[in-house]
């Protein structure tokens, strides 16, 4: 529709052009013809009197002999009339002697005409007798010419003077309309108050309307002129339309292969041209490779640096990956996911020198507005080898090895075995499952007590999550936590674990017991976390007070604005906010003076080393230090021998967990809870009893100096209770954040190192 718009204005423009052109040029004929034809009048009226005073006048005799003699010529066949003039001055008849005297006249007139620049003599014409019937014609030899071209002319202007007697004209036509041709004008001559003959003479018009003429050409020209503009304006806009259709029609294309951002090749183009290997490489029986390569912690950089940031660096990538493979096809499929194409070269030794040399490329970071940002790529390999491979399935299995690679360890490579499938398929039943899961209620919640040092006291619980598989068995977090992640589903879940966790906790005995609840990065969502903790709240109807949310570093990295206006809403509530695995994060002290944490949780595998390595004896020292001067709980997780208790006492720590005091129970099941209740009393007075027969100070009188540890009597078989207290060691424990935990320790008296399983299970 736009462009028949267009059409129809350059139509109704050139219509507009073309009809002032028209009238412009009737105005000019129709003004022209009449100026020419008054002017020409008015010269054969003024011709018309010049020569009636010379036939007034008395002259010499002269002859028509004698006028041929003068160079008159004759042609009496001219005008298609018979001939009737003498050849002879004897044989002239009455009436030529008596015109002698009007002869003479005519011959010094014409003589008087020649003398004006404007007029020319043509022809003499005389009729025959007074009848008008015959006529014969003297005229100048020079006028020949113009005769002959004016012929039909000559005829006109004699008939129009024997019917009229009165001067004749006729005025020249040109193209334009304009006076330009031949004007004739034809003098009746009277004889004896009869006419006798006529006289024809042109006149040039040339000076006729000169201003008036120059006018009409000057708006001819203008409108020519207009017109041409016109169209040449006309075809430039076409023109331009053109162009910018045509560049807006390349970019269109290069858009439709090509990613905007990097100039990359996109997946359509990468799909086509493995296709197109593929076909090669079997009709000439080579080999082709495709590398998977994903962008580490892509996101932390979007989120710590911000979009911008973020786009410049997957440009600074994508020229890093151009440089390695530059004799391969790199293309970007998706938002940090890149893929190259080794048609050539594809020997499993020459794919592995340019891996690792990407890897290489990776080693110096970027440097972006001042900051340096590392640069961490996983690459998947796979190898097509026969003729069975196709597109969708070499991508599918270098997508197999990209997975292992970034479980590996990230800033790898991995090839593509066999066996991956297998996994792969397995973690797409798990998924199914896991869902299944979700719906049906397989999960349960165990918890692990938590006690104060000071008195040994139980005063809550950290909650753990379990899975359940009908026929599996118990499956660990560290194994199902990633697939929900990579699923969607780890928000459920985490609703799930916060939500049950609460009403569990609503239905202990002990009203004074708290319950821990783990959020992860994963599941944190501003805005949506606090809502999530008020709808618990208020549908378990648990006191806000007896509520604690555990939060990892890693979490305020990601975006700290918003996360501490969630906490700050969440703590509104009334629910406390505790800081988990402190110092083996981003360790910022910053997000400690931006929001007031009330606990503060000494990771594992500090307490782990606890004794044995100075460094670490000051790390827990500076961490109770500085909880102590901001007024924080400060809790230890993996408590594992009464070593590690006694050194934490003396550091002045508030609460330990781990297995020395008592491991996950299922607080639902009424016997394991009475149980476990049990024992963890038999521990408080075991440990009770200890601490009283070695004399050791009390929390207050007791400090980590230098790094020293304490030593402490080893304890014998019988003090543990025949080994009541121990725990089987090896089992995996899970809190409700969905990041990788080693389960709380062994048994009392026995040092082991942490798993790194998931704190869910």
């Amino acid at each position: 529709m736009r462009n028949i718009r267009s059409v129809a204005g350059l139509l109704f423009g050139f219509s507009v052009v073309i009809a002032f052109a028209i009238a412009i040029y009737t105005a000019n004929v129709f003004f022209s013809n009449a100026l020419y034809i008054r002017d020409a009048r008015e010269a054969a009226k003024r011709i018309s009197w010049e020569l009636g005073e010379y036939l007034d006048r008395g002259r010499a005799p002269r002859l028509t002999a004698d006028l041929a003699h003068e160079g008159y010529a004759r042609k009496p066949d001219l005008l298609g009339t018979p001939p009737m003039l003498r050849s002879t001055l004897d044989g002239l008849d009455a009436r030529r002697n008596a015109s002698a005297a009007t002869d003479m006249r005519i011959d010094r007139f014409v003589n008087h005409l020649e003398s004006h620049e404007d007029v020319s003599t043509v022809a003499i014409v005389w009729f025959a007798g007074h009848d008008g019937e015959a006529a014969d014609v003297l005229l100048p030899r020079a006028s020949t010419d113009v005769l002959a071209r004016a012929h039909a002319q000559l005829r006109t202007l004699v008939r129009d003077v024997r019917a009229t007697a009165a001067p004749a004209v006729d005025v020249g036509k040109s193209v334009l309309g304009l006076g330009g041709g031949m004007s004739l004008i034809a003098i009746p001559i009277a004889q004896e108050g009869q006419l006798a003959g006529t006289v024809v003479v042109t006149y040039d018009q040339k000076n006729t309307g000169v201003f008036l003429t120059d006018i009409l050409r000057f708006g001819v020209a203008i409108v020519v002129t207009l017109l041409f503009v016109a169209m040449g304006l006309a075809a430039l806009f076409v023109w331009m339309r053109f162009r910018d259709r045509l560049n807006a029609s390349k970019t269109i294309q290069f858009l439709a292969h090509h990613d905007a951002l990097t100039s990359l090749p996109n997946r359509t183009v990468f799909n086509t041209k493995l296709t197109e290997a593929l076909r090669l490489a079997h009709a000439k029986a080579s080999n082709i490779a495709v590398i998977l390569i994903d962008l580490d912690k892509f996101k932390d950089v979007n989120d710590t640096h911000g979009h911008a940031a973020g786009d410049l660096f997957l440009q600074i990538v994508s020229d890093r990956l151009s440089a390695v493979f530059s004799r391969h096809l790199v293309a970007r499929l998706s938002g940090d996911e890149f893929a190259v194409l080794l048609a050539t070269d594809a020997d499993r030794e020459s794919v592995t020198r340019l891996a690792e040399a990407m890897l290489a490329a990776t080693e110096m970071p970027t440097r972006i507005d001042g900051k340096d940002i590392p640069v961490s790529v996983s690459m998947g390999i796979a190898q097509a080898t026969d003729a069975a491979w196709r597109a969708s399935r070499l991508l599918h299995c270098a997508d197999l090895a990209l997975y292992r690679a970034k479980h590996d360890g990230r800033s790898t490579y991995a090839w593509y075995t066999a066996d991956m499938d297998a996994d792969a398929k397995e973690r797409k039943k798990l998924e199914t499952d896991l869902r299944k899961a979700l719906k049906e209620d397989q999960f349960r919640l165990l918890y692990q007590p938590q006690f104060s040092l000071g008195d040994l006291k139980l005063t809550g619980y950290e909650s753990l999550l379990r899975w359940e598989h009908p026929e599996r068995g118990t499956i660990s977090p560290a194994i199902f936590i990633p697939i929900a992640e990579e699923a969607g589903l780890i928000e459920d879940i985490g609703f799930w674990v916060l939500r049950r966790a609460c009403a569990e906790a609503a239905a202990w005995n002990d009203q004074s017991l708290s319950v821990s609840v783990n959020v992860s990065a994963a599941q944190f969502k501003p805005g949506n976390t606090e809502l999530h903790v008020f709808e618990a709240l208020q549908a378990s109807g648990l006191n806000p007070r007896r509520l604690e949310i555990e939060i990892t570093e890693s979490l305020l990295i990601a975006n700290t604005a918003a996360v501490v206006k969630t906490l700050t809403e969440v703590r509104a509530l009334g629910v406390s906010v505790a800081m988990d695995d402190f110092g083996t994060g981003y360790s910022s002290l910053s997000y400690l003076s931006r929001f007031p944490f009330d606990t503060i949780k000494i990771d594992r595998s500090f307490v782990a080393t606890l004794g044995s390595n100075g460094t670490t004896d000051a790390i827990i020292a500076s961490i109770v230090g500085l909880g102590r001067s901001l007024g924080v709980t400060i809790t230890a997780e993996g408590v594992e021998n009464e070593e590690q208790v006694t050194l934490l006492r003396a550091a002045g720590c508030d609460k330990v967990q781990g297995f020395l005091f008592g491991r996950p129970m299922d607080l639902s099941n009424e016997l394991e809870s009475a149980n476990a209740a049990r024992q963890q009393e038999k521990n408080r007075a075991f440990l009770a009893k200890r601490r009283s027969s070695y004399g050791l100070p009390s929390p207050a009188d007791a400090a980590i100096t230098d790094g020293t540890a304490i030593s402490l009597p080893e304890a014998n078989a019988s003090d543990q209770g025949s080994g009541e207290t121990a725990a089987p060691n090896g089992e995996a424990t899970a809190d409700a954040d969905m990041t990788p935990k080693a389960d709380d320790g062994p048994v009392a008296g026995r040092t082991t190192g942490s798993r790194g399983e998931s704190t869910y299970g």
